[in-house]
């Protein structure tokens, strides 16, 4: 071996290290995303695999500027789907907000619990049990219906053994009257315990598309990876890339990254799924 290729090789062992030793300092694995390029819509729908999971994961699969809707693993394992909207207003605390810009109910299914929630930002939340597994694909669909200077988000899984959507919340907020816009995934570690960061978290994301105001649907073939910046997450454990008919996330762990981030992701042509049937 040349001394170049010893320099080369104890550089690498070196990095490793050194990002071994920056993630044994971070709290949390950091939080990637896939944001895809689309046109104002009415529906956004996507199917989400979870690859691999731990407790404290989330994994948004249906995001809008306005709010976002996924699935979750708390603690000891349980598993649940969550929905949520902003209100309209800034700050963390949900009682500061005044009734009439609190994000208002106008549906939800028997077996939902309804709330508010802050901490980054305020508004309402949608849970429910729902004991997903990792390897099993999962459809969602998101609706925006404007009313004047409002939009009512309804939030909606796809049941195979019914072979329907299961309607599960309608929120409506004040947004000036937009539609869905700003459309992505995301994959987040929110246990941020020193231990977390060390744990892999992985999705793919799959068959999406949107619909736009004009009222054509559109495959979503392109998706660009970005993270978040915080301190406290270990910034190099993570990854973006294409898998299967769609696109994947990961953070975490022994991940690295294939591509840098801001890095515009883009489908061989040719679809085979086909725009969801609307409930």
């Amino acid at each position: 071996m040349g001394i170049r290729s010893v320099l080369l090789a104890g550089f690498v062992v070196i990095s490793s290290l050194t990002s071994r030793a920056m993630a044994a300092e971070s709290r949390a694995a950091r939080s990637v995303h896939l944001g895809y390029p689309a046109p104002p819509a009415v529906a956004f729908s996507i199917e989400m695999t979870v690859r691999e999971s731990t407790a404290g994961s989330y994994f948004m699969a249906a995001g809008w500027d306005t709010g976002y809707f996924g699935l979750q693993e708390l603690a000891g394992g349980r598993k649940v789907i969550i929905f949520s909207v902003w209100d309209p207003t800034q700050g963390d605390n949900p009682e500061a907000v005044t009734a009439e810009d609190r994000v208002a109910c106008l549906f939800q299914a028997d077996d939902v619990r309804i709330k508010r929630f802050g901490g980054e930002g305020t508004g309402g939340q949608c849970m429910g049990d729902f004991p997903w597994e990792p390897g099993q694909a999962y459809r969602f669909l998101v609706t925006a219906a404007v009313e004047a200077d409002q939009t009512a988000y309804a939030g909606s899984v796809w049941q195979n053994d019914a072979d329907a959507w299961k309607h599960l919340v309608t929120f409506r907020t004040r947004t000036g009257g937009r539609p869905l816009r700003g459309l992505y995934s995301f994959v987040e570690d929110f246990r941020r315990d020193g231990r977390s960061v060390h744990d892999v978290r992985k999705a793919d994301f799959a068959h999406a598309w949107a619909k736009s105001v004009a009222g054509d649907w559109q495959p979503l073939r392109r998706a660009r990876f970005t993270a978040s910046g915080a301190e406290w997450e270990a910034k190099d454990s993570i990854d973006a890339g294409l898998s299967g008919p769609g696109f994947f996330l990961a953070t975490g762990g022994d991940t690295t990254a294939s591509r840098p981030l801001g890095t515009l992701i883009e489908l061989p042509a040719g679809d085979p799924s086909q725009p969801p049937p609307l409930p």
